[in-house]
């Protein structure tokens, strides 16, 4: 399940079996380490475009989904250092900074709300002693714990304002498939199962289905995913000074 990719042991929150948990803030982002994408949500559009490029992936045109592109090697993420600090003035999308919560869905047939908090019992931050306690002494929420949730309660209204972006990008066929080739260093990467908008069924449009994009924020997303194409030889040039890093550190060793 992508919604909880690097999550290493996610279960529930649970008021009686995590009554006394305390939570030291988040030191770094190690645990994104290993990940060359992450989903993004279409009001991250304009502030991830300064930086990162933002394409669609998916196994096919049906399932593909906005994500921004943090490397072009397999579980490599170019925008954290090897202190798990991310790069400076480059936003971090909401995916990662939800993270040791997420917001999950409930098994077919599960009682309840569609949707569960769930945590990762992994997370290197969670102890008995230090920190903030989620849960004060009378069972209720602390205000840490309360924020967590109303940050997953808004990403996931996103999430779902995001997948009615799709259908219209489907709706009216304006995804076309692009594979990514670059050379470094003698080698050839290539990155397939990729989508971008079509500028040009972009500009067949009718007026009416343009009007709407404009107003209701659609065509903002658009042309802000376009923008962003620009940043994928950004990303280029940081996995050359990547690899140039790690060939001279193999040369001090």
């Amino acid at each position: 399940m992508a919604e909880v990719l690097f999550y290493e042991r996610p279960v529930p929150l649970n008021r009686t079996v995590h009554k006394d948990l305390r939570i030291k803030g988040l030191q770094n982002l190690k645990f994104a380490h290993s990940v060359h994408s992450v989903p993004l949500t279409c009001a991250e559009f304009p502030v991830t475009a300064r930086d990162i490029p933002i394409l669609f992936a998916g196994p096919d045109e049906v399932a593909a989904g906005p994500m921004a592109l943090l490397g072009l090697r397999q579980n490599e993420n170019l925008f954290l250092d090897g202190e798990g600090q991310w790069a400076t003035g480059v936003y971090i999308p909401a995916f990662v900074r939800r993270y040791p919560f997420v917001l999950a869905e409930k098994p077919p047939g599960a009682e309840g709300d569609d949707f569960t908090v769930f945590l990762d019992e992994a997370y290197e931050g969670f102890n008995n002693t230090e920190g903030e306690r989620l849960f004060a002494e009378d069972g209720t929420e602390t205000d840490i714990l309360k924020n967590a949730v109303s940050f997953l309660g808004e990403f996931q209204q996103h999430v779902a304002r995001t997948k009615q972006f799709m259908e219209d990008l489907r709706k009216h066929d304006l995804l076309e498939p692009r594979n990514i080739r670059l050379e470094r260093s003698g080698n050839v990467i290539n990155l397939n199962g990729l989508y971008v908008i079509s500028e040009e069924k972009l500009r067949k449009l009718d007026a009416e289905t343009t009007h709407r994009f404009l107003t209701d924020g659609t065509l903002g997303w658009i042309y802000a995913h376009l923008l962003s194409l620009m940043n994928i030889d950004r990303v280029g040039q940081r996995l050359a000074q990547r690899e140039e890093a790690e060939g001279v550190n193999a040369t001090k060793n």
